[in-house]
């Protein structure tokens, strides 16, 4: 496996990246059987692991931490920071109180006093960027943290951290990690292209949009279905328009991959890791199937005539659902914030 810089940090990172949100209560609730797929995928080559402390209530950064027992030292291990870890307030989001707090939980349950690169999952309006750069810079100095990262930030929030970091002298956001997929293409618009332009890593999610290129969900009718329809139903509803539009594409999709002699799923993974910007796309398999079909892809080159045909069933720029563009800002989602206050 051919190996790769993360950013300009120097790391050297597989092209592929284990996400483990699958594991725990949220998919696979054996944990041995997680920790062997976890093994099946280090012993393939691939040394970048990515968590959240939000995966299964924090069950998942548990399964991460006694797969990595041993060998801890020769793994990137990266995991999340902003969910809701409980009903109070305060045990959320990206206030420099709760970062500095939730980084201490999240050590102890993956089972290490460092974690290699910790990510903002989400931006948070409500928060200066300063005050979440300050606790970033602070677990960095303090040798808690190597790296800090962001996900799912529109690309004028990556934009106002560069600028905040330089301008305050704090720690810099040294990756992001979008969705992206053949069927969400939305970031190659603005925030592929900034990514590269500051020395970014970027580390996609969910390159084989929630299963929907897993060569299963086909016009046929065959598995039209997801363990992940249960937590997002929105992304999987056939009455909407954007997940009809999928479906047809997954179709076109897959006879690109048979005429090309390659699997559906080797297709999807490969127009990912061989966009120039992108350092590692994020797999996230629940079974030991799911992990065996899907590393091979890191060997895959797509020549010029599939990515053409690719462009044609699917144009570059384009989220066939909008819903796949994974965070919606309040300014659209709180009615309030577009509408001034009526006065007599």
């Amino acid at each position: 496996m051919k190996y790769r810089n993360l950013g300009s940090t120097g790391i050297k990172v597989s092209p592929l990246c284990l996400g483990t949100m699958m594991f725990g209560a949220w998919g696979n609730t054996d944990h041995e059987d997680s920790i062997r797929i976890i093994h099946t995928a280090l012993d393939a080559g691939i040394n970048f692991v990515d968590t959240a402390d939000m995966y299964s209530a924090g069950e998942s950064e548990e399964i991460v931490g006694k797969s990595l027992a041993g060998r801890r030292d020769k793994v990137i291990l990266a995991t999340k920071v902003h969910g809701a870890m409980s009903s109070d307030p305060n045990e959320q989001g990206n206030s420099r109180r709760w970062i500095i707090r939730e980084c201490e939980n999240s050590l102890r349950r993956l089972g290490t006093d460092y974690i290699d690169l910790y990510q903002i999952h989400r931006p948070d309006p409500e928060v200066d960027v300063d005050e979440t750069l300050a606790g970033l810079t602070d677990l960095i100095r303090q040798g808690k943290v190597r790296y800090a990262g962001s996900s799912t930030f529109p690309a004028s929030s990556i934009v106002e951290a560069q600028w905040t970091a330089e301008r305050r002298q704090r720690e810099r956001f040294v990756c992001e990690q979008p969705p992206y997929s053949v069927l969400a293409r939305g970031v190659e618009t603005e925030i592929l292209p900034i990514c590269h332009k500051y020395g970014m890593g970027v580390i996609p999610w969910s390159p084989l949009a929630g299963g929907w290129l897993s060569g299963k969900w086909r016009k046929d009718g065959s598995e039209l279905g997801s363990h992940r329809s249960v937590l997002l139903p929105d992304r999987y509803d056939l009455s909407k328009p954007g997940n009809q539009a999928k479906l047809d594409a997954a179709d076109a999709l897959a006879n690109v991959a048979d005429n090309a002699g390659i699997t559906l799923i080797h297709l999807a993974l490969a127009f990912v890791i061989n966009h120039p910007a992108v350092t590692s796309a994020i797999i996230g398999p629940r079974t030991m199937e799911h992990v065996e079909s899907q590393i091979g892809a890191a060997d895959v080159i797509l020549d010029a005539e599939v990515l053409d045909q690719i462009d044609e069933i699917v144009p570059p720029g384009l989220n066939l659902l909008s819903e796949d563009a994974g965070y919606d800002p309040p300014s659209i989602t709180q009615a309030w914030r577009r509408r001034r206050p009526y006065r007599d």
